[in-house]
């Protein structure tokens, strides 16, 4: 992309939505075309470096529990927690994902509820669920994921919990260059600014959000929950595969995901 369409700028609430919805809408297809096969059809994947849920069981028991999967995508994963005897629901903004999820259904057979809304704005009752999870999905994308946050924790019941992967923060500070170009560091890890693609009106068409390491765990905190576990996988031995900036040089040497295991604190 040109230089002058990539930028880091504050966005407002509107734009990051409008923006984000319309670009996952019209990149479903290339997303699928060129991720499906990693991700799977029935398979919870937790990020670039391939961990599992099988393998790391971040969410605990699964059978018989009520589970939100957050900024599904075409929802492999919730299929997965279907095929565990879970109960999930598998929410997104963009339509254009969730067809994807709707083909996946009829290919496999396994079919969850799917529904389309903003995280934002949780269309479900208080305490509706035993656990709330997303592997790259909404957090990274919403202007304010400290609310994100409370609505988990809404929706979520009292020792219920929530986990959620994302871009791990130290990536910020580099270009997203799989590469030698990836290993230098040009950026403020301080620097909140969001890094937007955007037309060439100047309108933006993709918005990815920054927050540190600290800024995640207060936001958890602020949303009342207790922090259990932080995840950073390290790149498996064998695996040469390049999902966009993640990469064997880079992931080698530092991480390229953070996955926050927290849980709702049990009334009383």
């Amino acid at each position: 992309m040109d230089d002058d369409r990539v930028t880091r700028r504050r966005v407002g609430a509107a734009e990051v939505r409008r923006a984000n919805r319309g670009w996952w809408d019209t990149d479903a297809d290339a997303y699928q075309a060129e991720h499906g096969a990693f991700l799977g059809d029935v398979d919870f994947v937790w990020c670039p470096e391939g961990l599992r849920e099988a393998d790391a069981r971040l969410l605990g028991e699964v059978a018989g529990r009520r589970i939100l999967e957050l900024g599904c995508g075409a929802a492999a994963a919730a299929r997965w927690l279907a095929a565990q005897n879970a109960r999930p629901v598998a929410l997104d903004l963009s339509a254009g994902m969730l067809r994807h999820a709707a083909e996946a259904a009829d290919r496999t057979g396994v079919r969850v509820p799917l529904v389309q809304a903003d995280a934002l704005a949780l269309p479900f009752a208080d305490a509706a669920f035993d656990t709330v999870c997303t592997a790259f999905g909404a957090i990274p994308f919403v202007d304010d994921s400290a609310a994100a946050m409370r609505e988990v924790a809404r929706v979520l019941r009292p020792g219920g919990r929530w986990v959620f992967s994302v871009t791990h923060p130290m990536r910020w500070i580099f270009l997203d260059d799989p590469g030698e170009g990836g290993l230098t560091a040009v950026h403020s890890y301080f620097d909140r600014s969001p890094y937007v693609e955007q037309d060439e009106h100047g309108v933006a068409t993709y918005v990815e959000q920054h927050r540190t390491l600290g800024d995640r765990i207060r936001e958890l905190v602020g949303a009342g929950f207790r922090l259990l576990d932080l995840v950073e996988p390290e790149w498996p031995a064998g695996h040469e595969g390049i999902w966009g900036q993640w990469s064997p040089l880079r992931g080698r040497l530092f991480p390229g995901t953070a996955i926050f295991v927290a849980e709702k604190p049990a009334a009383g």
